[in-house]
């Protein structure tokens, strides 16, 4: 079976989402987290988080890309079992059996990505339209067939061609150094 796991090819996820995910957790989409917000009142890191981010299960922090990796039994259970104690401890689930059951479902739909080979990276981009959440998904691979992932590297992109807007990192790190203040 197949997996997610973030990924960081550099710090930006450091400085874009309130939270940054640590690399090599295990991932899910992570849309259950703004089931119950608007997503044009989001400001500044919420909003890069609802725009682009995947959930990382362990920290519940947020990574702009995911890898695709090959996860046994051992594994998925694993994952299912630590997003379904941070569905009760953080979420509210009522019962451990209830946050299992959600938790198998998010797993089943991150899963379902991950129809490219092992090694491929996964970017979401969020809209909510009429109150409701909708997900695209673009898979890059390295050009030539590489392994190898560094941050400015040039890739094949497989899904949407736009994803219609625009992130200013550069805005976003001096919200960060102001935050310190």
């Amino acid at each position: 079976m197949k997996l997610l796991r973030t990924i960081r090819l550099d710090p930006s996820d450091t400085f874009v989402f309130e939270r940054a995910a640590e690399p090599g957790e295990w991932a899910v989409s992570g849309s259950f987290v703004f089931w119950n917000e608007d997503a044009a009142a989001l400001q500044g890191k919420a909003r890069a988080a609802f725009r682009a981010g995947f959930l990382g299960v362990q920290s519940l922090g947020w990574s702009t890309l995911v890898q695709i990796i090959e996860a046994n039994e051992h594994d998925y259970r694993a994952a299912v079992g630590m997003l379904a104690q941070q569905l009760v401890a953080s979420f509210g689930a009522p019962t451990i059996n209830d946050a299992k059951a959600a938790a198998e479902e998010e797993f089943a739909f991150a899963s379902s990505l991950c129809t490219h080979p092992a090694d491929t990276l996964i970017a979401i981009h969020r809209t909510q339209e009429g109150g409701k959440i909708h997900e695209t998904f673009r898979s890059l691979r390295p050009k030539g067939g590489s392994k190898s992932f560094r941050a400015f590297t040039f890739f094949e992109v497989e899904g949407e061609d736009d994803f219609g807007e625009r992130i200013d990192l550069a805005a976003l790190g001096e919200n960060k150094t102001s935050d310190k203040s």
